[in-house]
């Protein structure tokens, strides 16, 4: 059990930031998803209110396309989200199981996702690791867009200073080299996910993520057709519009991909469209550059890979390299130097370098140290290790519901920072899961409550109406967890709200219009007459329907709906005598009529109609009863 609440039944997924579980909400007995970040993350405090702070945004995101969060919280130190569980397989599951995918599969996968992430980028939204990873389709064929855990604002987007999250075979060169994302990387991102579904594999593949990351930087994806020859032209140029390395030539966002996509299918014929790829099949596939991981970014200068990299794992090469691998120039063609001017040239710039080096030393090193890692230590602990460093110390104080009370939480400058040598740095100590004691909300309006939980730091939960004798309908009757319950901050309150005193509602059908209305409105409710009359039992004028049921339940001046009669609809009896009995059966049921046998003792074993109640030819109501006389 996590939390108290979600009972975990199986593992699902394990991604570079989280594990997912299948789990049950013992409250309101559910099947939903459990996401747990991995502890490592989990024990650093910035990243957790980030993580927090991103799951409220993208709760607020309704979508049919987006997989719903329900619930964010802690359990000791575990962090989750409560997510829709969506019962069916990833695109990546249908990749390595079938290879390419026909351009109307393709297509009927693509443009759902560009919905989803364009109702985010439309909301101020980017989701920066979209990848078929994280496209999910269910049993029922829906498709659903998953792992908003990267999502970031989009006018929160700035240049960043160090490593950049991501999936490195989905990753758009300006967050490569710059750290920017903004919709357009999402745009880039489904560019190679519509390529990858075309032909079956991935435009940019290396033996490192050293190597794919440089190919994202210089070398545009390829058209599908070169991989595949005989896709229309419209896929290329939709899959190379939204590859663009520079993302000013991109669509502005997912929506003007999604018009773009749509464009592409209305050209194509229903042959195009149905096109089995001649390469169709399962995909041997590597899942080691499809975690989402720490990038380093690239410098405007590359390096040369190193000799030995083979020899170092994905992980390693991400973490160890600071800026991003790249092909060794070759150097233009000159003349030798002659001796005497080399000997010169090598003095001269051993001069240099020892002169300006030692210069450069003083500036960017001398007068620097770095911020220490003090992320979890105690404000004392913190307090010595900046002390002996010579830094000067300032101390704020936060609610955190993942960081002991009286530990770090963060610093500003970060750690690992530059920093003056007699610079101060700013503590972020812990005061602990900040709490709020649930209002007492009975008696209130339902806007009014909604109102007051939020300047309690609470959020208005599920809304549910009961009927009460007490409290006038419209005004709350309690809610769980009961007043004076203490909850985290930003924690959901559930409201159960009055629908005011019940009332049996009369059965009123058969009734003429006035007798009904003194009825109803003496039982404390309201009538209102429908314009539409209906054939009925019932005479022309009469009561034909109700809306609710007479014996059901009412709220008191709530509102009943009456249907009148145009009385019963008449319809031409077929003339069955002489007909055998099961056929004249079958003809006046057929008409509408129901049928009754009057054999008396003659007619026990006769099997011909001798008459009918209702001659051939006349008319009766439509569901009244023809008798048949059988000799």
């Amino acid at each position: 059990m996590l939390d108290g609440r979600y009972r975990v039944d199986a593992r699902i997924a394990v991604g570079g930031m989280a594990t997912v579980y299948r789990a049950v909400d013992t409250r309101l007995d559910r099947v939903l998803a459990l996401k747990v970040m991995h502890p490592t993350l989990a024990a650093d405090g910035t990243f957790v209110e980030r993580f927090i702070r991103e799951a409220k945004s993208v709760a607020r995101l309704a979508h049919p396309n987006v997989v719903q969060v329900f619930d964010q919280g802690t359990d000791g130190s575990y962090v989750y989200l409560a997510m829709e569980y969506v019962a069916g397989c990833t695109l990546r599951d249908v990749l390595r199981e079938r290879g390419a995918l026909q351009p109307r599969a393709a297509l009927d996968i693509l443009e759902p996702v560009l919905a989803a992430l364009g109702a985010a980028h439309r909301a101020g939204f980017v989701h920066r690791d979209m990848k078929p990873e994280n496209v999910l389709i269910g049993d029922d064929g829906r498709v659903k867009v998953a792992d908003f855990g990267l999502v970031r604002a989009v006018d929160t987007v700035t240049h960043t200073t160090g490593a950049v999250l991501g999936t490195v075979s989905y990753l758009a060169p300006e967050q490569i080299e710059h750290g920017v994302a903004d919709p357009r990387a999402d745009v880039y991102a489904c560019g190679v996910v519509l390529h990858e579904m075309l032909t079956g594999q991935k435009p940019h593949e290396g033996e490192s993520p050293a190597q794919v990351l440089y190919k994202h930087l210089h070398e545009d994806v390829p058209p599908p057709s070169a991989a595949v020859p005989g896709l229309p032209y419209a896929l290329d140029e939709l899959v190379v519009s939204a590859t663009a390395r520079s993302a000013e030539v991109r669509p502005n966002d997912a929506v003007a991909l999604l018009a773009q996509a749509r464009e592409a299918r209305a050209g194509l014929s229903e042959e195009q469209l149905d096109a089995v790829p001649p390469q169709a099949r399962a995909q041997e596939h590597d899942n080691a550059q499809d975690r989402t991981s720490v990038i380093p970014r690239a410098p405007a200068v590359p390096r040369p890979l190193p000799v030995n990299e083979d020899a170092e794992d994905e992980q390693q090469v991400l973490h160890r390299t600071s800026r991003l691998e790249s092909p060794p120039a070759v150097p233009p063609r000159r003349r030798p130097a002659r001796p005497r001017q080399r000997l010169f040239t090598v003095i001269a710039a051993l001069l240099v370098v020892l002169g300006v080096g030692a210069g450069v030393w003083y500036i960017n090193s001398g007068q620097f140290t770095r911020v220490p890692r003090l992320l979890a230590k105690t404000e004392a602990q913190a307090r010595q290790e900046l002390k002996d460093a010579g830094l000067g110390v300032s101390v704020e104080r936060d609610y955190s519901d993942t960081v002991e009370r009286g530990t770090v939480i963060g610093t500003d400058p970060s750690a690992g920072a530059r920093i003056r040598g007699n610079g101060s740095v700013t503590l972020r100590i812990s005061r602990g899961p900040e709490t709020v004691e649930v209002p007492d909300l009975q008696g209130y309006r339902l806007d009014k409550a909604k109102s007051v939980l939020k300047d309690s730091g609470l959020e208005p939960g599920m809304v549910t109406r009961e009927f009460s004798d007490d409290v006038p309908e419209g005004f709350v009757i309690g809610s769980a967890p009961a007043a004076g319950t203490e909850r985290h901050a930003g924690s959901a309150i559930a409201l159960t709200v009055s629908q005011g005193r019940p009332v049996e509602v009369p059965d009123v059908t058969g009734e003429d219009l006035d007798e009904a209305k003194a009825d109803l409105e003496g039982a404390g409710l309201t009538v209102e007459v429908s314009d539409e009359r209906v054939h009925s039992e019932f005479d022309a004028g009469q009561v034909a329907a109700q809306t609710p049921d007479g014996g059901s339940e009412a709220a008191e001046g709530d509102t009943v709906t009456l249907t009148l009669s145009k009385g019963p609809e008449m319809v031409e009896v077929p003339d069955v005598v002489g007909r055998k009995v099961d056929d004249a059966k079958q003809e006046l049921r057929a008409a509408g009529f129901e049928v009754e046998e009057d054999r008396g003792l003659l007619g026990l074993f006769g099997d011909k109609v001798r008459k009918q109640s209702v001659k051939g030819g006349d008319t009766a109501p439509k569901g009244s009863t023809i008798t048949i006389t059988i000799r």
